[in-house]
């Protein structure tokens, strides 16, 4: 299978120069060392060529932000940002409109993943953001099993879904979307989550549905600690008993909640670039990596929604050993990290940990 052709933003260019220069020196390439992809969302993992092929062939008009600007300069440090960054996601959710479109955005983003050695995906989707296309929330997370099986078929490469609430629209609808994501459990379906901007919302009252959800066996993922400040990394710990936490990383300067993370066993899904674009951080070297890890937490690397940020995930291994000075020996233990954290079978967890070892075992270029 060959790796699919992308345009790459300058941003992206810089990244791979950067890896380029890492191997000349010695350096192991990221993209062949196994790992797994647990915070992707659907809308997010689009191919930039595949929106802008797809407005044209569903005659929808892009703005420039997405077109000629591409990557977009984004920022959520307000709620005038965060309201832009979710208008250009509405965007580029209207261009699926057809069951063919999806089954291409799940083969896209499992042959993206094959490609940047990812053996395991995990992708989020709030199937009420396509119902009105698809016929209802249950033919829509149907299209997205069956679609995301057929793609793992053509890749290998295992995917999981999982089932995102939004947590600016009303907690019930959060509870009709964690009893949908009950009936597939087991079936395809292996997480529930809540998504969107954490600083809206009262996580209490979404408590019943991710009560439906574990009741399921389904893993608690939601976003906490992107936006908002330690107290809603702890409402992920108290109220919705989280297994993992999207992104986190404002935990790093509470020293007693990094604590009862590592205690817990609560892996953070971190997104640097998607961390930097948004304005938590104003540089790469800024987000809390190594302050995580000291504290015994389980990290594992995300891309978040590379359409709007212009980076995959091999790029997020290459900012860590670039902006944090990871070696080949710590980037590997951010993949096992990955692979430990995710809900793949066991099969395939042992198959990446070993191809881990392979890959940090064979010499440097």
């Amino acid at each position: 299978m060959h790796p699919p052709v992308t345009t790459q933003p300058a941003a992206a260019q810089a990244v791979a120069a950067q890896a380029v220069a890492a191997q000349a020196a010695g350096s192991r390439p990221v993209a062949a060392l196994p790992k797994a992809h647990l915070h992707l969302h659907f809308t997010g993992s689009m191919r930039h060529t595949t929106l802008t092929e797809l407005a044209a062939e569903h005659g929808l008009h892009l703005p420039e932000a997405l077109t000629a600007e591409w990557p977009p300069q984004l920022s959520a440090s307000d709620e005038r940002g965060w309201f832009r960054f979710q208008r250009l996601y509405d965007i580029a959710r209207s261009v699926v409109r057809t069951e063919s479109d999806v089954r291409r955005l799940l083969l896209e983003a499992a042959q993206d993943e094959h490609a940047e050695g990812s053996g395991w995906l995990e992708l989020q989707i709030d199937p009420s953001g396509y119902a009105g296309r698809f016929g209802g929330l249950t033919p829509t997370l149907e299209l997205v099993l069956a679609a995301a099986a057929a793609a793992q078929d053509a890749t290998g490469v295992g995917i999981g879904i999982v089932v995102a609430a939004n947590r600016t629209k009303h907690p019930l609808e959060a509870r009709t979307l964690a009893r949908l994501a009950a009936a597939y459990a087991g079936h395809g379906v292996t997480g529930f989550g809540l998504s969107s901007d954490e600083r809206r919302g009262n996580v209490t009252e979404f408590a019943p549905a991710f009560r439906i959800a574990a009741k399921a066996g389904l893993r608690a993922v939601p976003h906490g600690g992107e936006l908002a400040g330690p107290a809603s990394v702890r409402a992920c710990l108290d109220e919705l008993h989280a297994d993992r936490i999207g992104h986190g990383v404002a935990a790093a300067g509470d020293p007693a909640l990094l604590a009862r993370i590592a205690a817990r066993g609560v892996t953070l899904e971190v997104c640097p670039a998607s961390n930097v674009a948004l304005g938590v951080v104003a540089a790469a070297a800024d987000v809390p990596l190594r302050p995580l890890l000291r504290a015994g937490i389980e990290v594992a690397l995300g891309a978040d929604d590379p359409l709007l940020f212009g980076f995959r995930l091999a790029a997020q291994y290459e900012l860590a050993r670039q902006a944090h000075g990871f070696d080949d020996a710590q980037l590997a233990d951010l993949a096992r990290m990955s692979v430990r954290g995710s809900d793949a079978p066991q099969d395939v967890r042992q198959r990446l940990l070993t191809g881990i070892d392979g890959w940090l075992g064979r010499p440097g270029p």
